[in-house]
């Protein structure tokens, strides 16, 4: 395990995994316990921030959240928020990936957090089966978002839902394929709502 004392970071623990690849938990003097996909945090850090600040967006406009489904669990850093803004909330959280989930539940606290866990493909899961308060959805895999989440067969499997955020990278290039994003989501849904946290597009979709 290494560290870098100049910038006060160190790596707890480093795994491979089939569906995200190189997988790093660092813990760093300035943004707590994270991991890392491939250089890109993927839970804590950075990450817990900006799904603070846009929940905290959703909770001020008083809406009842009594059910969630975390599509991309990852370590849990969404559903641990959804946990204390609406502490009564049924929530589901679905990842392909055990060691990611794994690495969350060790480090993250995600095993404390009062939830389902699924672990298979968002992709096939039965999106149809519940309507959902809130749905999350946050598929990443490094900082690559995947071609068939952006299939209208998969986004309008989600309009029956009352809200559905999208979390997309926003800088560089990412920017382009966000506002696209943004653009196909507005012909989906009844309404989006565009907001900017740190260097992300958060796409909350309302279905009232």
């Amino acid at each position: 395990m290494g560290s870098n004392f100049l910038i006060g970071t160190k790596v707890l623990e480093e795994r491979h995994s089939k569906f995200n690849g190189d997988i790093k938990v660092v813990r760093s003097l300035g943004f707590g316990t994270y991991i890392q996909v491939e250089g890109v945090t993927q839970s804590g850090g950075v990450v817990y921030e900006v799904w603070r600040s846009t929940l905290r967006k959703v909770k001020s406009q008083k809406l009842k959240v009594k059910s969630c489904l975390v599509l991309g669990l990852g370590g849990g850093s969404a559903a641990k928020l959804v946990r204390k803004y609406w502490p009564n909330c049924k929530i589901t959280g679905v990842d392909i990936d055990p060691v990611i989930v794994e690495l969350g539940k060790k480090y993250l606290g995600l095993g404390q957090i009062r939830m389902e866990t699924e672990i298979c493909d968002a992709f096939t899961y039965p999106l149809s089966a519940v309507r959902y308060d809130l749905v999350i959805v946050d598929l990443y895999v490094g900082d690559k978002f995947p071609e068939k989440f952006e299939k209208e067969e998969f986004l309008k499997k989600l309009t029956k839902n009352k809200i559905v955020i999208f979390n997309r990278l926003y800088f560089g290039e990412k920017r382009k394929e966000a506002i696209k994003f943004g653009n196909k989501l507005e012909k989906i849904f009844r309404n989006v709502e565009w907001f900017y946290p740190q260097a992300n597009l958060m796409l909350i979709c309302y279905n009232k």
